[in-house]
């Protein structure tokens, strides 16, 4: 059974529905259990379509499966009208949608899942917020990107979904340095235990941020780590700990009902 997890002020929108998913109600096995949606693993690629239309039919879509696009880590928002062909995928880090059916998400194993809708304007967006498309703009993209579908930002509600917590995101100081050379007032975001140890970055709380100060005042964070919670969440991070050959991606996805 599907079990995704929900933002109250997403819920409280009649006309939208959303979920962040967890591992929970797949088809896939292995180390890919069992929602995995990411076609980027070397999972069964019908496994994966199926574990993608199950996530679909949830949120009552108008058949097929959720949309994705070719995220790699940028800040490009693209309006999306109907099923691309999977073989010529347009890049983009954040989708937005204003069809009526059309399920649009993103996929994540460590980095912040974005859900955004203007429920008065029927426009939704889902983005992909690593640190690099966090810092360089992908949620104002997505933003914009629905202003120009007819979405308000003073209506717009948000949340930032599950994604790696503070206190498993240990980086370089170089990797600080970055944010702290554009904004000093960003070093909040970076934790030390002691003064020989690493950095630790806040990426839902940098996330969080990014929404507030493109003026998202309903904005929530549900606050949940993937790294830390193997049995709901697929992690890169975590892969890369106990030198697993591949790992799953979940979904968060969005509709206008």
């Amino acid at each position: 059974m599907l079990a995704p997890l929900l933002a109250e002020n997403l819920r409280a929108l009649s006309n939208v529905q959303h979920g962040f998913f967890t591992r929970p109600g797949g088809v896939s096995d292995g180390i890919y259990a069992s929602l995995n949606c990411g076609f980027g693993s070397n999972d069964d690629g019908e496994r994966v379509l199926e574990n993608r239309r199950r996530v679909a039919q949830h949120l009552g879509g108008n058949g097929g499966a959720v949309v994705t696009l070719y995220q790699e880590h940028g800040t490009t928002a693209r309006i999306v009208a109907d099923m691309p062909d999977r073989a010529t995928l347009p890049r983009a880090d954040a989708v937005v949608s204003s069809t009526p059916g059309l399920v649009i998400g993103v996929l994540t194993a460590d980095c912040a899942p974005v859900l955004l809708a203007d429920a008065d304007a029927q426009v939704v967006a889902a983005a992909h917020a690593g640190w690099r498309g966090a810092l360089y703009g992908v949620i104002e993209s997505a933003i914009e990107e629905m202003e120009r579908h007819g979405a308000r930002r003073d209506h717009i509600c948000a949340a930032v979904g599950p994604c790696i917590s503070q206190k498993a995101y240990e980086v370089g100081p170089e990797f600080e340095a970055r944010f702290v050379d554009r904004n000093p007032a960003d070093k909040r975001f970076f934790m030390q235990c002691s003064e020989t140890s690493r950095p630790h970055f806040d990426l839902p709380g940098f996330v969080l941020s990014r929404l507030h100060e493109a003026g998202i005042e309903n904005a929530a964070d549900l606050a949940t780590c993937t790294y830390e919670n193997e049995s709901l969440f697929f992690s890169y991070r975590r892969k890369t700990k106990l030198k697993e050959p591949d790992y799953g991606r979940q979904i968060s996805a969005i509709v206008v009902a």
